[in-house]
């Protein structure tokens, strides 16, 4: 240890270890540390697994967080003439919601700067699926969000690599390590990230069910309140929504696919859940910026979220109106029997959707935009024998083989007359 630094990483490997609290001056040291590099991999990974295997406080959390913010620059949104809102997806499958939701909140008046990320396994990411569309780019400097957010008024981009370094190398590590299910990194990890980014009100859909990443109700609580408490010490106006994901949004998943789907929802049309849950989180978002006295579902109706879309692509070199990208081989899934569907899993759907094409193993892999998958029939459609159930898209005709294994159990035809009980789209509201 160099007589420089305060502490040193065992001491404070050995303290989680044997159940200890950390102390803010270890964890300031600690992330700090990691991040110029003074921590090894190694010693961090083992950090990591203790947290996992120990947990952390909510004192603990809120100064970890608060450390991974000092890592790095934050941004500033008060000069803009309207306030800002933001909304993370804890991610799923079809969920293409920040798509119709950005332009549609803006349409309202409040300014949406949304940091979004790439897929990885069976989630996609939202800069994968406005890829599909020709020109469209991610990478945009502060000073050309600040300036789209103020003419538009929604902006969906990379994150820039000012914004939580801390996080973004501890984020690669959790990957290989296995603790990327530890609540106070998660937490953390997306309220570091969204904090520094400067927003006023924060909108997080945390996702429950086979497709998500918290699988059971409890644990997706434990997550939402975490965070809620995280964003409101923070000074930001945090609420949560868990929502389901035991079932695809929508009726696609896969780049383009969502893409398309997307502005049908902005053409006032497209699956009902996916316009429930739209104007739901478009809703919370409104609110937690203070504006009470628009609808969203007008905005729908009277094309002026349709026309921020178009202006928000075009101003990141997209053109609104080419065509998507089609795929050059597609597959279909018949139902075997008679009968009422009632299983159609999102994790299957999704574990499909990413060996068509659609997602990545690595970070660095590339993604096919118009690979994935397509849903012509959902939970509780009667169906008959031979009907088609799914399409399945992708450049690369070896890759249904594997796509149709992922499918094998997750999509279940019961006898007609079996009842089937539909899951709401919002299970819970958590606030301060």
């Amino acid at each position: 240890m160099s007589r420089h630094e305060t502490h040193d990483a065992v001491e404070v490997i050995t303290a989680k270890r044997d159940r200890g609290e950390l102390s803010d001056s270890q964890i300031d040291w600690v992330v700090d540390a990691y991040t110029r590099g003074a921590v090894a991999d190694e010693q961090m990974s083992a950090l990591a697994m203790a947290i996992l295997l120990n947990g952390m406080n909510r004192r603990e959390i809120s100064r970890w967080t608060a450390a991974m913010i000092a890592s790095g620059e934050r941004m500033d949104f008060s000069s803009l003439s309207r306030p800002t809102a933001d909304k993370h997806s804890t991610g799923g499958v079809g969920d293409k919601i920040t798509l119709p939701l950005a332009p549609l909140v803006a349409a309202c008046g409040v300014a949406v700067p949304q940091l979004s990320g790439r897929g990885l396994g069976h989630t996609g990411g939202t800069l994968d699926k406005l890829e599909a569309i020709p020109g469209w780019r991610a990478d945009l400097s502060n000073d050309a969000m600040l300036s789209q957010l103020e003419d538009v008024g929604a902006v969906i981009c990379a994150a820039g690599t000012g914004l939580a370094p801390a996080d973004k190398k501890l984020y690669a590590l959790r990957d290989v390590t296995g603790t990327v299910e530890a609540i106070p990194l998660i937490a953390s990890s997306i309220m570091s990230k969204k904090i520094a980014e400067g927003t006023g009100a924060l909108v997080l859909d945390v996702k429950v069910g086979s497709g998500a990443f918290m699988k059971d109700l409890a644990q997706a609580r434990e997550l939402a309140e975490t965070m809620v408490a995280l964003g409101t010490a923070a000074g930001v106006t945090t609420v949560a929504l868990l929502t389901d994901m035991s079932t695809p949004l929508g009726l696609t998943a896969g780049n383009g696919l969502e893409v398309a789907e997307s502005v049908e929802v902005l053409a006032g049309g497209g699956p009902a859940d996916v316009v429930e849950l739209t104007l739901a989180l478009a809703g919370e978002m409104l609110r937690a910026a203070g504006v009470h006295d628009v609808d969203p579902a007008e905005r729908l109706r009277d094309g002026s979220a349709m026309d921020a879309w178009r202006r928000m692509i075009a101003a990141q070199g997209g053109d609104p109106d080419a065509a998507m990208p089609t795929a050059r081989e597609t597959h279909v899934v018949r139902a075997t029997s008679s009968g009422v569907l009632t299983t159609l899993d999102a994790m299957a759907v999704g574990l499909a959707a990413w060996r068509l094409g659609a997602g990545r193993s690595r970070k660095e892999d590339p993604v096919q935009a118009a690979a994935g998958v397509e849903m012509l029939a959902k939970p509780g459609d009667p169906v008959t024998e031979g009907q088609d159930l799914l399409r399945l898209h992708t450049d690369e005709p070896e890759r249904f083989e594997r796509a149709l294994a992922a499918l094998e159990d997750g999509v279940v035809v019961s006898p007609a007359g079996t009842s089937y009980d539909a899951v709401p789209i919002v299970l819970d509201r958590v606030a301060p």
